[in-house]
């Protein structure tokens, strides 16, 4: 049976073997195979059997390594420039996306009662600093200005009417000061009236006794004639009329004495016309006077320095109120201080306070932006009611904005403030960037600030890296190119390696800030 073909025997697979070989051989020398024809193979059952090799391409095409190479190492550096920055931005920076936008908001509010009149503004509306938002009712409030007008009026009125009070007060201190003199006068008349009749008191006892020497002259002439009995009787009755003139001027003596407040007979050795030096100061007519005159200055805002003091230290207290003791200069200062011009002084100064209250509620009726921003959640409409306080709209500020990024506390040892920082918003992606720097660290983080901190004192505590905002201040914001609007997504780096600049650079705190200090004594 040699002409039965077998596929599994040696010989049938020996021409395939050798085919092959010389192929690949032919195919690695470079060289093209010779044109040999081969003898046609039977047909071949389909039965499993290895493929066939690949011829070599590389060593059919030796040219493609040479240009496969270049092509590798321009994809290796082009991966190499894309990927640089990504891997020096990793080793160089502290990064997050737990990072969004934060700005002020001013909650617009009427600080007066009354009703709208006016709303000149829609949500989503950019308004400036004094701009009018929402107008009130003005009637009310001018009817207000119109009645303390009046009042102020009336003060003035009342304050006129002080100052000439006051200028009678003054006129009838004056007219006190001269009854105070003419007090004394009249206790320094008195004491003349004192010494005059002292003096007749002694005239009239030397009348006595010029009377009494010539009754007993003439009772010595009687025995002998020398004398008649009818001009001895004249004589003794002489003597009897000048002892009772003698009498009569002492009792005149003993009244103006007690008139003086004085006894009526001196002690002895002391003379019937001798009185205390100081008694036109302490007589109870020249006290009185002395009262009346403070009493009146009183009125006027004047107190003398003592209670005690005699008329003569208290007019030279008066008078020392000036250096020359200008009547006129003392008036003029008294004048201003005098109590009733005080008071309708202070209820003028009301009345003008009252009416600057009524002029700045009708102002406050125009309710204005405070700040440059965006209105937003405008919750009133022209006829409602509103009160002082109510929230009406708010503005939120196109300028005032940064940039809250919550960094984990593992990230930041390295971090300080002024240090630059780059931020990449969402909104925007990689078209704009955001340069910044650190300006402060919140005290706390965010779930020991929160409404409803968590208590960790019960056992069940469960450690959770935590993150703490960290402020940033945009440097290059322009918020007519590329406004920012907050609560937007952001993407921030950190340069700690980089030096931090700008104030307290380098600080973890920032210092005290310089705000007024109260008095921390208490005064009385």
């Amino acid at each position: 049976m040699a002409g039965t073909h077998d596929p599994h025997s040696p010989v049938a697979e020996q021409p395939q073997k050798v085919s092959v070989q010389t192929v690949s051989n032919e195919a690695s020398s470079g060289s093209s195979p010779p044109s040999v024809e081969a003898p046609p193979a039977p047909p071949q059952p389909s039965l499993p059997s290895t493929p066939p090799a690949a011829p070599d391409a590389s060593r059919s095409h030796p040219w493609r390594k040479w240009l496969l190479l270049p092509v590798v190492a321009v994809l290796l550096g082009g991966g190499g420039f894309l990927v640089a920055p990504w891997v020096e931005l990793w080793l160089t920076t502290e990064s997050t996306d737990d990072a969004y936008v934060n700005g002020h908001e001013t909650l617009v509010a009427p600080r007066v009662p009354g009703q709208v009149k006016r709303v000149l503004v829609e949500d989503n509306m950019r308004v400036k600093k004094g701009a009018l938002l929402v107008q009130l009712d003005k009637e009310p409030y001018e009817i207000q200005v119109r009645i303390k007008k009046a009042a102020v009026d009336a003060a003035e009125t009342d304050l006129a009417a002080a100052q000439a009070q006051v200028q009678g007060l003054i006129a009838q201190a004056r007219a006190n000061r001269f009854k105070l003199q003419h007090a004394i006068e009249n206790v320094n008349n008195q004491i003349a009236n004192l010494g005059a009749a002292v003096a007749t008191v002694n005239s009239k006892k030397a009348t006595l006794e010029l009377a009494k020497a010539n009754l007993k002259r003439g009772e010595e002439l009687a025995p002998s004639g020398g004398i008649s009995k009818e001009d001895l009787d004249q004589r003794r009755q002489t003597v009897k009329v000048n002892e009772a003139a003698v009498e009569q001027a002492l009792q005149q003596v003993y009244a103006i004495r007690v008139g003086l407040g004085l006894a009526a007979q001196p002690p002895k050795g002391k003379d019937l016309a001798e009185v205390p030096a100081d008694l036109d100061q302490n007589f109870s007519s020249v006290r009185q006077a002395l009262a009346d005159l403070v009493q009146s200055a009183a009125q006027f805002g004047y107190f003398p320095t003592t209670w005690d003091a005699t008329p003569k230290e208290a007019l030279a207290a008066f008078y020392k109120q000036d250096p020359e003791g200008n009547l006129d200069r003392i008036f003029g200062h008294l004048i201003p201080q005098a109590p009733p011009i005080k008071q309708a002084r202070a209820k003028l100064l009301q009345a003008r306070r009252d009416l600057e209250q009524a002029e700045l509620n009708l102002r406050y009726c125009d309710v204005v932006s405070e700040i440059d921003g965006v209105i937003t959640r405008r919750n009133v409409n022209p006829g409602n009611n509103v009160q002082a306080g109510q929230s009406l709209m708010a503005v939120r500020s196109l300028t005032e904005i940064w940039i809250d990024a919550n960094f984990k506390e593992t990230q930041l040892a390295e971090l300080r403030i002024g240090q630059r920082a780059r931020c990449e918003v969402d909104m925007y992606g990689s078209k704009h960037e955001f340069e910044g720097r650190i300006t402060g660290f919140t005290m706390g983080t965010g779930q020991t600030l929160a409404l409803l901190p968590p208590q960790n004192a019960t056992g069940n505590f469960v450690k959770i890296v935590q993150r703490l905002p960290v402020r940033i201040e945009l440097t290059n914001y322009d918020p007519d190119k590329t406004p920012l609007f907050v609560g937007t997504s952001v993407t921030a780096s950190v340069y700690y390696k980089e030096p931090p600049t700008g104030p307290h650079a380098g600080d973890i705190l920032q210092p005290n800030a310089p705000v007024p200090q109260r008095p921390t004594e208490i005064r009385p």
